[in-house]
């Protein structure tokens, strides 16, 4: 080697990831022109990882801490590059580090409906939406499945190949479940339990964690919903049963009353229904009834009879909490009505 070589060539005493760019879920120690002082040092900090790669093959792994460099702490590399114990020059070697800290707040969604199987109708498209976290768990996974030899390898990168893994676990999950899509759809805490299941399996392979996964909407297109209502009214399946029918009308009551409220006289006129004497079973009727009518715009409940004695405030407002214990309405609807309700009272 000459003198010139040697002049340019640096040793390295230290090494340390600070990550400064928010998002890089993997980065390589620019090694270009450097050489690892034999005895130097490794730090790696809380929610790091720190690999040691030889001509591509995975030496040793450094959890978080501060590591001397030695034959004894490398024994892999040592291997490797066949070192005797009495090794004492600098080497080289790629090393990368990796961030363990989790990455929260991801949205997720369909971009374009999945089709999936179901009990109740066959095959159907679903669109959906929410949150999710992760976080690297096995950097050995992640750097031969995904990152690989890249200078830095981001969240928006690992992300593009999640969206495709999560869209397909999600059909796979949501096809071979025995549960109802009407169901799941009215208990969205459920469908993402049943999800999140097959979607952390996937993850695994390529040694991500999936930490949280929650769906925040879900509806079907608007032309199969159409065609659904009408298949619905002429007996779908030469006639659906009654407890298939129940459930798909409370869906439907579910999606209409967040309607109703944002209308005069909607959730107003549930409340005024109560008033007059209605029971809440003939007024959650009216609302299925209107519910199930496609395309009809959500109205007030029809005219009661009228009652033998005007009830009070109070009782509507009783009735009304009654409808948000069984999950009847939001409490949106809930907090709204009782507060027109109220200033009736102390007008």
């Amino acid at each position: 080697m000459g003198i010139g070589s040697f002049i340019k060539k640096q040793f390295i005493d230290v090494l340390q990831w600070n990550e400064e760019t928010e998002g890089v879920l993997s980065w390589r120690y620019p090694m270009q022109d450097f050489e690892i002082q034999n005895g130097g040092v490794l730090i790696v900090r809380e929610s790091q990882v720190a690999v040691f790669v030889n001509e591509g093959q995975i030496a040793d792994v450094f959890g978080p801490g501060t590591h001397k460099l030695t034959t004894q702490t490398l024994p892999v590399l040592t291997n490797l590059k066949n070192w005797d114990k009495l090794f004492d020059s600098p080497f080289k070697s790629d090393v990368y580090f990796f961030s363990t800290r989790v990455q929260t707040g991801r949205k997720w969604g369909t971009p374009q409906p999945i089709t999936i199987r179901d009990k109740d109708f066959d095959m159907i498209r679903v669109r959906a939406f929410g949150m999710y976290s992760y976080r690297v768990t096995d950097p050995r996974k992640f750097f031969t499945e995904l990152s690989g030899t890249r200078d830095t390898y981001t969240r928006d990168d690992v992300e593009d190949q999640l969206r495709g893994i999560l869209l397909a676990s999600m059909a796979n999950s949501l096809g071979a479940s025995q549960i109802a899509f009407l169901d799941m759809a009215a208990n969205q805490a459920l469908m993402a339990q049943e999800v999140k299941g097959g979607l952390t399996d996937a993850f695994a392979r390529y040694g991500i964690g999936l930490d949280e996964f929650n769906v925040a909407s879900v509806s079907l297109p608007e032309e199969l919903q159409a065609a659904l209502d009408e298949r619905i009214s002429a007996g779908m399946k030469g006639g659906m049963g009654a407890d298939k029918m129940a459930g798909y009308t409370k869906f439907q009551v579910a999606q209409s009353i967040p309607l109703a409220a944002s209308n005069e006289g909607g959730l107003a006129g549930i409340g005024a229904g109560l008033g007059a004497g209605l029971t809440v079973g003939q007024v959650m009727g009216q609302a299925m009834g209107q519910a199930l009518q496609p395309g009809a715009a959500p109205a007030a409940p029809a005219a009661a009879p009228a009652a033998p004695a005007q009830e009070s405030i109070e009782d509507r407002l009783g009735k009304l909490k009654g409808l948000l214990d069984k999950g009847l309405i939001s409490a949106a609807d809930y907090d709204a009505t009782k507060a027109e309700l109220l200033k009736k009272l102390i007008g």
